[in-house]
């Protein structure tokens, strides 16, 4: 990611540190949705403003970054593309998605890594076959888990994570989207 600021680098933590965070994070978010369902409700608010040929500074709370195209594609190639931003939101989701239930579930992940690969065909985009799809038309994710439980109960875990990843839901399932000019 091409941060536009100084940012502090994620630390390594041991996996007993991780294990107390997810435990703290489940048992506060059931306590907050038991008070009120309300409290299970999230908003998050990104912006954008464009900048470059076709690039995009992104600002999301303190957080800030560039989004841009390759040459190919008009842009600059000063960061990741937006479909390479989706894919990368999808891997980060699914990592954090695999940890929470590994840790429900009892399982031990020493190491994960996760590659997403999407194909696109840009004749939509570019106007010339109004037939296609402007997004992907498939997506691979591959799960790589290291740690001392069975394949079984690491595809078990896959199965979960499939049906509780925001991001892969935001990939497999319509989402009501609207837009105005304002």
């Amino acid at each position: 990611m091409t941060l536009l600021q100084d940012s502090t680098a994620i630390a390594d933590i041991t996996a007993e540190q991780r294990a107390q965070r997810l435990e703290a994070a489940g048992a506060a978010w059931n306590s907050r949705i038991a008070d009120d369902v309300a409290n299970a409700r999230l908003t998050y608010t990104v912006t954008g403003r464009g900048v470059g040929s076709v690039g995009t500074e992104i600002t999301s709370g303190k957080h800030r970054f560039l989004v841009d195209e390759p040459a190919g594609l008009a842009g600059d190639d000063a960061a990741p593309s937006p479909v390479e931003y989706a894919l990368g939101a999808l891997v980060s989701c699914q990592v954090v998605v695999f940890r929470l239930y590994a840790q429900a579930l009892g399982l031990t992940i020493d190491d994960i890594a996760i590659t997403a690969e999407g194909d696109l065909d840009v004749r939509k985009l570019f106007g010339i076959d109004e037939s296609r799809r402007a997004g992907f038309h498939d997506v691979r994710v591959r799960v790589d888990i290291t740690g001392p439980d069975s394949a079984e109960d690491y595809e078990r875990l896959r199965v979960v994570v499939e049906e509780h990843c925001p991001v892969l839901d935001l990939f497999a399932n319509t989402v009501p989207t609207s837009g105005e000019l304002v």
